[in-house]
């Protein structure tokens, strides 16, 4: 028996698992509450499609497929409009944490030659994400009072080294002298955006990649000002839209409430805004894919895997943007 693994993305492949889920994301727990939480503005209708076409070499049996499709968030709405699915492949979904999601295809059997596809049209409504009309009202949180999911974003993930010494210290300089916790946060914000050229590079390298260069384009950027925030115990994640990513941070309001707030690290100056609408794959950066528990993904890589076949069967992952 011959057992073909193919993988695309940034980590190395492992043993496919067998347990598919359906669940989604209740919209509860993404909710920013008003009116304290950031404002949503303008939307706008887009159509992404979004799936996996296989072509056998030889013959092969058990493939499964897995590649990441958008979710709900306050500023984003999702639907499927259109499937185009093979007959005999089964399509499911299958949750990643509480901030992602991967579709999971099945393809039971194909003979040389043959194709098999499953892709998936979505409708997609993104709107911006309006600055709040008052900022003195937000607090650093109090890590110890954090729910299990948000301390996650205390820790460092791949290529956001925060519990580096260098980016530790810088944590407890930058904004030391800010009253107010949204001034410390922005100050973070435009340091990194000062010491960091942007100069694009294909290549992930990271905050500390970005500290200790001074150039980076929108991932080193994110990572920087992430590390940064998480070690002065203020979360933060990365937000991937379509060719892009950013990030947010989180603070809590007077009541105790906690809130998301978007900034664009690289680019024009938007800071607890956001003037984006591609539509969000997803939001988090340390991710536990199901075709591999114990891996950790800055992103969910795209994972085809054949537990039987004759060659290599030939995979194509679509994921194309259409606006209205």
């Amino acid at each position: 028996m011959l057992l073909v693994r193919l993988h695309i993305g940034i980590v190395l492949i492992v043993a496919l698992t067998s347990v598919l889920g359906s669940t989604s994301p209740g919209r509860a727990q993404f909710r920013q509450s008003e009116p304290e939480g950031a404002p949503i503005g303008d939307a706008r209708v887009q159509r992404l499609k979004v799936g996996i076409v296989v072509t056998a070499a030889g013959p092969c049996t058990g493939i499964a497929g897995y590649t990441s499709v958008p979710i709900d968030w306050p500023e984003q709405q999702v639907k499927i409009l259109d499937e185009e699915i093979s007959p005999s492949v089964k399509v499911g979904y299958q949750q990643v944490g509480t901030t992602g999601k991967m579709m999971v295809v099945q393809i039971p059997m194909l003979a040389a030659g043959q194709e098999a596809k499953a892709i998936v049209t979505f409708e997609i409504r993104r709107s911006a994400i309006l600055p709040p009309e008052d900022t003195d009202v937000f607090e650093l949180p109090n890590p110890r009072r954090l729910d299990r999911q948000t301390r996650l974003y205390l820790g460092p993930s791949p290529r956001i080294e925060s519990r580096d010494r260098k980016i530790r210290e810088l944590a407890r300089e930058i904004g030391a002298d800010q009253a107010k916790a949204w001034g410390r946060v922005e100050a973070i914000y435009d340091w990194v955006r000062e010491k960091v050229e942007y100069k694009f590079d294909k290549q992930l390298r990271g905050a500390l990649a970005a500290l200790n260069t001074g150039v980076g384009d929108c991932e080193e950027l994110t990572s920087l000002f992430i590390a940064i925030c998480r070690a002065a115990d203020i979360p933060a994640r990365t937000v991937h839209v379509e060719g892009h990513c950013y990030p947010e941070f989180y603070l809590v309001d007077g009541e105790g409430e906690g809130h998301w707030f978007p900034c664009q690290a690289a680019g024009s100056r938007a800071f607890g805004e956001m003037p984006e609408f591609r539509p969000i794959l997803s939001k988090g950066d340390n991710f536990r894919p199901p075709y591999a528990p114990r891996d950790q993904q800055r992103y969910l890589a795209n994972h085809l895997t054949a537990r039987n076949a004759v060659g290599s069967p030939r995979v194509r992952f679509i994921r194309e943007l259409e606006s209205e």
